[in-house]
């Protein structure tokens, strides 16, 4: 067992996914604090955060459930439940992107535009780039989903797919990307709505 979560640790597409995981919670860390640092200084007020923010929180977190559901049918060899459980974590995927489309056309509805002051322009460049990660992870949802509809297509190629550790490792990888993705925004909705209160 520990020298299956040696290969794990160190594989190469493990290292690189830590490599990218750590790198965003800098960027964003960065930012938020930027965020803090530039209201504190020239004393602006903060920005107010949409309640669309929050329900994009809910189609998130529906998706990280969607996405564990899929990896769980993977493991229990379930074709159907596998396939079902990508096709709606794609689908909330791109209802969060449609949403979060919204939330911005309800901010700019309400005169708070990208240039209206320093933080609501922290809003839409934190908020943007988060959503950038999000429609990248899509095409590797796709692919899963595309894959898994052309090889099973009969009992022996389902048992084929479901014991490749390539597939399983880079199930693994994708789910904890997205649960990443998950808590990212957590954070930043949670960050914005604190900076209200002060």
């Amino acid at each position: 067992m520990n020298n299956k979560q040696n290969e794990f640790l160190f594989h190469p597409k493990n290292v690189m996914l830590f490599i990218l995981l750590f790198g965003l919670t800098f960027l964003f860390l960065a930012l938020t604090v930027a965020y803090v640092y530039i209201r504190v200084t020239n004393k602006v007020p903060p920005v107010q955060v949409p309640m669309l923010f929050v329900f994009n929180t809910a189609i998130l977190l529906a998706s990280s459930w969607t996405m564990v559901r899929s990896k769980r049918c993977y493991l229990f060899d379930d074709t159907r439940g596998y396939q079902r459980n990508l096709k709606y974590t794609m689908w909330l995927s791109l209802f969060f992107t449609v949403m979060q489309g919204v939330a911005w056309w309800w901010l700019l509805k309400n005169n708070i535009s990208l240039g209206t002051s320093t933080t609501t322009g922290f809003l839409y460049v934190i908020s943007f780039v988060h959503l950038a990660h999000v429609l990248a992870g899509l095409p590797f949802l796709f692919n899963f989903y595309r894959a898994a509809q052309k090889n099973m297509v009969d009992p022996v190629t389902v048992l084929v797919y479901f014991s490749d550790p390539g597939k399983r490792l880079s199930l693994r990888l994708l789910t904890v990307y997205w649960h990443f993705l998950d808590g990212l925004w957590i954070y930043l909705v949670l960050f914005f709505a604190i900076n209200q209160l002060f």
